[in-house]
Order: structure tokens, then C-alpha cells, then sequence
């Protein structure tokens, strides 16, 4: 069996605690009676933060259960060390989706750096003996063996801050403060190396069925680069093509994007819970979050 490489964490650097990845989650979502919630796992883009999906499980139905993840060097986690390397981020987060009884019974969505993350981890769950996720989406993410042709994590600062306005990340007429981004640019690079570093291992494709979705004028993920991500399960993948940039998650498209979650998480809700079982029928409105790179 093929696996991403594995590099090891520095001795002195403890464990990160479940809790930490899932702020503000609460008791595990099954603990009580009846059936549990279908867990939609959400990771996000480079130098991203939860804030992105925090309006995502009014729009997604009752029965979903909206999990954002937290990386370190954001938020409630500013002080801890943004990982640099794919291996041991995908083996603590597996770790805490174990500890906190997710890895079962759940859907995983990432955007660009989370789209790969979110395939790496559910690859990880899979060999470890765990389920794989009901339903795996990519957003702005060419697929994984197309990796490694960037260096954007070598920019200089300047060169980083153009990138970033380049590709829209800082809202229109970069509504997002310039103090801000600084602040940030740390632990953005920090993400990029973890991309632009990775390089894909052969190994079986995953048997979860895909939803890929690519934007008109996203340089980073064009249509045919996401449409590569069809080797990487046995199962169906439906593409969608919408209109919009790298960021097209926070911009016009997102309630179409929220649209086609709902109706595949409703797909699975159906078959699992049998006739009645539906997702919220109602549009969600458009905020536009700051917005990062992959």
C-alpha cells in the first residue's frame, strides 16, 4: 500500500488536543437519542479560517451537522506553529476525528488546499480502518497527482501580497484591510509550503462518490485539472462549472455551490433514513469572507 510520505513531528512539539480542531463543537453530535446528524467536515483554503462555512448549517438542513475545522496559527489557535508539511497534519487531524467520535457517518468539503486535505485525510481514515466519508467534495483544487508545479510559498512578501490580490483574495477593490493580510502572510506561507511541497503516492482510489466543482476564471484549478480528480474514486464524480474566481465560494456562485451540497448530502440522507428524509429547501445569502490562496 502506497502512502503520502510520513514526516514526524518535532519531539518538543506536543499532540494537539481534539477540542482544538473543532472549536466551539460542543458534546459529540451523537451522544443523544435518535439518529445522528450526517457530518459535513469542512477544511479550508490556504491561510483560511472557519468563519468561511459559519453560516453554512442554516442553508444545509437540520440534518447536517456543519464541522469546520481549525488550523493552527488562526483564530483561538494564533499561537500554535502552522504545520509545513502534508503528512503530520493529515495524521493529527485523523487523530482528532477519531478522538471525537467524526469519522463515521460524515461528508468531507474542502476548498483548494482543503480539497487536497480533505482527500488525504479521508485516504488516511480508510487505511486505518475507519469508514470513508459518505461524500467527498473538492472545490478549486486540481486533483492531487497534479501537484508540485508551484512555488508561490518562495514569493517575497511583496510578490505574496500581489499574488493574493491578483487572484481576489482580498474582496473587491480589496475590501479586506492591508493590515490584515500582514498579519496573515505567516501562516499563509506556511499552507502554501504544505501544498507545493506535497507529492501524491499511487494508491487505490477511493470508493466515495465525488462532487468537484471548478470556477470560469480560476487560474489556480481550471475545469480540466478538477475534472482529473475522476481517477481518485471508484464511485461517480459530478463536475459543476460556475461562474466566478478562485474565491467563487464566498462570492455570487455560493448558493449554487450550497444548492448542489445540499442535494447530494439530501441524496445520501434519503437513502439512509428512507422516504421523508430531505434537507432544508431554503437559498442562502452571499457574505464575501477574506479570502487566501489555494
Amino acid at each position: 500500500m502506497h502512502t503520502i510520505e510520513r514526516a514526524t513531528r518535532s519531539p518538543s512539539a506536543p499532540r494537539p488536543t481534539a477540542d482544538r480542531w473543532f472549536q466551539g463543537l460542543g458534546p459529540t453530535p451523537d451522544s443523544g437519542a435518535g439518529t445522528p446528524p450526517l457530518r459535513l467536515i469542512c477544511l479550508p483554503y490556504a491561510g483560511g479560517t472557519p468563519s468561511v462555512y459559519r453560516d453554512w448549517s442554516a442553508d444545509l438542513g437540520d440534518d447536517v451537522h456543519v464541522v469546520p475545522v481549525l488550523l493552527p496559527g488562526r483564530g483561538l489557535r494564533v499561537k500554535e506553529t502552522p504545520y509545513t508539511a502534508m503528512a503530520p497534519l493529515v495524521s493529527d487531524l485523523a487523530d482528532a476525528l477519531v478522538e471525537r467520535e467524526l469519522a463515521h457517518d460524515y461528508a468531507l468539503f474542502g476548498h483548494s488546499m482543503g480539497a487536497l486535505l480533505a482527500y488525504e485525510v479521508a485516504c488516511e481514515l480508510r487505511d486505518r480502518g475507519r469508514p470513508e466519508p459518505t461524500h467527498l467534495f473538492v472545490s478549486g483544487s486540481k486533483a492531487p497527482h497534479l501537484y508540485g508545479d508551484r512555488r508561490d510559498h518562495q514569493l517575497s512578501d511583496a510578490e505574496l501580497r500581489q499574488l493574493v490580490r491578483d487572484l481576489g483574495g482580498l474582496g473587491a477593490e480589496d475590501t479586506i484591510g492591508g493590515s490584515y493580510l500582514e498579519r496573515r502572510l505567516p501562516v499563509l506561507r506556511a499552507d502554501l509550503t504544505v501544498c507545493e511541497t506535497y507529492r501524491w503516492a499511487p494508491r487505490r482510489p477511493l470508493r466515495c462518490p465525488m462532487t468537484a466543482f471548478s470556477a470560469t476564471h480560476d487560474p489556480i484549478a481550471p475545469a480540466h485539472e478538477m475534472e482529473a480528480w475522476r481517477v481518485h474514486t471508484r464511485g461517480s464524480l459530478l463536475r459543476h462549472h460556475v461562474e466566478g474566481d478562485h474565491f467563487f465560494l464566498n462570492g455570487p456562485s455560493k448558493p449554487h455551490l450550497l444548492r448542489k451540497i445540499r442535494a447530494e448530502l439530501a441524496r445520501h440522507l434519503d437513502e439512509s433514513s428512507g422516504p421523508g428524509a430531505t434537507a432544508r429547501d431554503r437559498l442562502p445569502t452571499v457574505k464575501r469572507e477574506p479570502s487566501w490562496i489555494y
